[in-house]
C-alpha cells in the first residue's frame, strides 16, 4: 500500500523550487552573455581568416598592418577565451548550488554555508567574465586606429 504523500515533503519540495528560481534567472543572464561573447570570437576567427587571405597577395607595408591586425585578433580572442571560460565556469557552479540546495532538502542536511560558497564563488566567475569581456571591446575599439 503507498503511503499518502506528506503534505510537509510537498511544502519543502516547493520551497526548494522557490529558492533555485533566481538562480535559474542568473542562467538566463549568463546564457545571455555567452552568446554575445560566441558571436564577438566568430567575428574575431572570421577577420583572422580574411586578413589571412589578404596576406597572401600583400605588399610589405600593407603586410605589416596585416599582421599587426592579427596581432591585436590574437589577443582579443584570447581575453574572449577567457570571458568564456568565466562564463561557463559561473553557470556551471550556479547549476552545482541549484543541484546542492535540492540534495539537501532530500537528505535533510544543512547546505546554506556550500551553497552561499558556490554563489560567491559563481558571481567571482562572472565578475571576471565580464572584466575579460570589457578589456576585450575597450582593445577593439581602440584597435580602430589601426585599420
Amino acid at each position: 500500500m503507498d503511503t499518502p504523500v506528506s503534505y510537509q515533503a510537498v511544502y519543502d519540495i516547493s520551497h526548494v523550487i522557490q529558492l533555485s528560481v533566481a538562480p535559474v534567472f542568473l542562467l538566463t543572464s549568463i546564457g545571455t552573455i555567452l552568446g554575445v561573447l560566441s558571436t564577438r570570437l566568430a567575428r574575431i576567427i572570421d577577420r583572422a581568416r580574411a586578413l589571412n587571405d589578404k596576406l597572401e597577395s600583400a605588399a610589405e607595408t600593407k603586410a605589416r598592418l596585416i599582421h599587426e591586425e592579427m596581432h591585436i585578433l590574437a589577443q582579443r580572442r584570447h581575453l574572449v577565451n577567457l570571458a568564456i571560460t568565466g562564463g561557463t565556469t559561473s553557470a556551471l557552479l550556479v547549476c552545482v548550488s541549484i543541484a546542492t540546495v535540492f540534495l539537501g532538502a532530500m537528505l535533510k542536511v544543512n547546505v546554506a554555508m556550500a551553497v552561499a560558497l558556490l554563489f560567491i564563488l559563481s558571481m567571482a566567475a562572472f565578475v571576471a567574465a565580464l572584466v575579460f569581456f570589457l578589456r576585450e571591446i575597450l582593445l577593439a575599439v581602440r584597435s580602430l586606429d589601426l585599420v
